[in-house]
C-alpha cells in the first residue's frame, strides 16, 4: 500500500548523490509513515552505492552491495520504501513475486527474466530521458512535416525563357505565402481538425508464439535476429485530424533521434551499476512449515536458480550480457508460516542486512486516514459530494475506525493499512446504495456511527473473518 504525507509532493531538488543517509531517511519520511528501522537500512545501502562509486575502479570491483531483506506482514510499506528509494536514486527498479517463477524445466517464468524485464525497464528509462532532451528538436520536425502534408512542397522549374521564369517566380512566391499563412494557423491551432493523410507505422501483428521450458524471452530475441523485418511494422496511409497526427509524427521524430544502440548500452550500464530488483513473497518460496502446500519440488529449485543471480553472474539479454554482480537486491515477506531460516543457508548469507517492520497499530492507521492528501477518506468524500452527498468525519469517528481496523487485524490475518479500505467500505455501505436518494444530504461519521455499523461485524470473529 502506498502512504503519501501530507501536502504536495514535490520533486528532489538535490541530487541523491549530495544526500546522507539521514536526508534519506527524511525524504522517505514523506511517503511512509514509521518503519524507522527499514528506511534506515536502505539509506545506507543506496549511500554505500554512492560512495563505491568514488572508489578507484580495481578497488570499487570488489565491494559487493549489501542486499537487505525486509520481514514484516501485508501492508505496512515494504514495497513502497524500495520503490520510493529507486525514485530518489534514479535507478532502474522492477518489483518482481517470487512465487511467479520457477525452477528450469518446469512451465513458467525462469528466475533470469527478473534481469532481462530490469534491462526492458532502463531502456525506457534511458529513452525518456533522450526524449526531453530532444523534445524540441522533434517539435520543429513535427511542424514542418505537418506543413508538408497541409501544403507539399514545390518541385522548383527551370524556365527557358524570361515569361517563363517571371511565371515561375510567381508561383514560387504565390506558394512560399500560402505555406506562411498555413505555418500561422497552424501555430495558433486553427487547423487542428482538418483531415490529412500521413503514412503511419502499424504494429506487427503476433504470428507464430513459440513457448520454451524458460518462457519465451530467448526465442524471441532469435526471431527478431534471424529476421529482423518481419518485425518491424509495415507502412499504410490513414486519414486523421492534425491534431492525430501530430502525436504519430512527434513519435517518429523522436525516435530517429534516440540511438537504440547507445540506449541499450547505457541502460546495461546503468542495471549493472545502480539497479534494484524488489523480490517479493520471497517467504512463498522458503521450504518448511507445517500444512504448507504447493510446488515443493520446485521451491527450492527456485531459490537454487535465484542464487548465482544474487552472488553475481551474467544474464544473456538481448540487448547484451548483464553482469548482476553489483545489483541491490531488496527482498520481502511476512514469513507468517515459514521463517527467514528455513531459506537455503547459501541464499540466506546473500541477504546480510534484515530488518523486521512493525505492524501497524491505532496511532499509524489514524495518521494514514488523515495525514495522505488523498487518503481514503477524502476519497470518499469526493465520491459522495458528486452526488450532493456531505460527508463528515470527526475526530473521533476516525479514531474509531482506526481501532476498528486495528482490533480485526490482532485478531485475525494482519493486512496492515489494506484492511482500512475493507472497514470504509463497509461503514459506508448504506450511504453509498442510497447515494443522491438519501433525504438527509450531510451524514455525520463520528464515533457512534462507526460503532453502530461495525459493531457487529468487529465482536463477530467468525463474521470479520469473511468479511472485513
Amino acid at each position: 500500500m502506498v502512504f503519501y504525507m501530507p501536502g504536495q509532493v514535490e520533486p528532489v531538488q538535490r541530487n541523491a548523490d549530495e544526500m546522507s543517509p539521514r536526508e534519506i531517511v527524511q525524504e522517505l519520511d514523506r511517503f511512509v509513515i514509521g518503519q524507522s528501522k527499514a528506511k534506515r537500512a536502505v539509506a545506507i545501502a543506496l549511500r554505500n552505492r554512492i560512495r563505491r562509486r568514488m572508489l578507484p575502479d580495481d578497488l570499487a570491483e570488489e565491494v559487493i552491495p549489501k542486499n537487505i531483506l525486509m520481514i514484516g506482514p501485508t501492508g505496512v510499506g515494504k514495497t513502497e520504501i524500495a520503490r520510493r528509494l529507486a525514485r530518489l536514486a534514479g535507478s532502474p527498479f522492477l518489483k518482481v513475486e517470487a512465487s511467479k517463477f520457477t525452477e528450469v524445466g518446469y512451465v513458467g517464468r525462469d528466475v533470469e527474466s527478473m534481469v532481462r524485464d530490469l534491462v526492458e525497464l532502463a531502456c525506457e528509462l534511458v529513452r525518456q530521458e533522450r526524449r526531453t532532451h530532444i523534445q524540441a528538436a522533434a517539435a520543429a520536425a513535427t511542424h514542418e512535416r505537418l506543413l508538408d502534408l497541409l501544403l507539399p512542397p514545390r518541385t522548383p522549374q527551370r524556365p527557358r525563357d524570361a515569361e517563363a521564369q517571371t511565371r515561375e517566380r510567381e508561383e514560387q512566391e504565390s506558394w512560399e505565402r500560402s505555406r506562411a499563412t498555413l505555418k500561422s494557423k497552424l501555430e495558433a491551432g486553427e487547423l487542428e481538425q482538418r483531415n490529412i493523410e500521413i503514412e503511419a507505422t502499424t504494429s506487427p501483428s503476433a504470428g507464430i508464439k513459440m513457448f520454451t521450458p524458460g518462457g519465451m524471452e530467448e526465442m524471441d530475441m532469435n526471431l527478431r535476429e534471424m529476421m529482423p523485418g518481419l518485425f518491424k511494422g509495415a507502412k499504410q496511409k490513414r486519414r486523421m485530424t492534425v491534431e492525430e497526427a501530430r502525436e504519430h509524427v512527434q513519435r517518429e521524430e523522436e525516435e530517429k533521434r534516440i540511438d537504440p544502440d547507445r540506449v541499450a548500452r547505457e541502460a546495461i550500464v546503468r542495471v549493472e551499476q545502480s539497479g534494484i530488483l524488489f523480490v517479493d513473497e520471497i517467504d512463498k518460496i522458503a521450504g518448511g512449515g507445517a500444512g504448507r502446500s504447493g510446488p515443493d519440488v520446485s521451491r527450492e529449485g527456485v531459490q537454487r536458480d535465484l542464487l548465482p543471480i544474487v552472488e553475481g553472474t551474467l544474464v544473456h539479454t538481448k540487448y547484451g550480457m548483464v553482469r548482476t554482480d553489483h545489483v541491490l537486491f531488496v527482498a520481502a515477506g511476512a514469513f507468517h508460516v515459514s521463517k527467514p531460516s528455513d531459506l537455503i543457508p547459501e541464499l540466506q548469507g546473500r541477504f546480510p542486512i534484515r530488518v523486521e517492520l512493525d505492524a501497524l497499530g491505532r496511532d499509524e492507521l489514524v495518521r494514514i486516514l488523515t495525514e495522505p492528501e488523498h487518503s481514503l477518506v477524502q476519497q470518499q468524500i469526493a465520491l459522495m459530494a458528486t452526488e450532493g452527498v456531505v460527508l463528515e468525519f470527526t475526530e473521533d469517528g476516525i479514531f474509531e475506525i482506526a481501532g476498528a481496523a486495528a482490533n480485526v487485524n490482532e485478531r485475525t490475518e494482519n493486512i496492515g493499512a489494506r484492511r482500512l479500505a475493507t472497514i470504509l467500505e463497509r461503514l459506508l455501505e448504506e450511504v453509498s446504495f442510497g447515494g443522491s436518494e438519501l433525504a438527509n444530504k450531510h451524514v455525520r461519521i463520528d464515533a457512534e456511527f462507526v460503532r453502530d455499523r461495525l459493531e457487529e461485524i468487529t465482536q463477530d470473529t467468525d463474521l470479520s473473518r469473511f468479511i472485513l
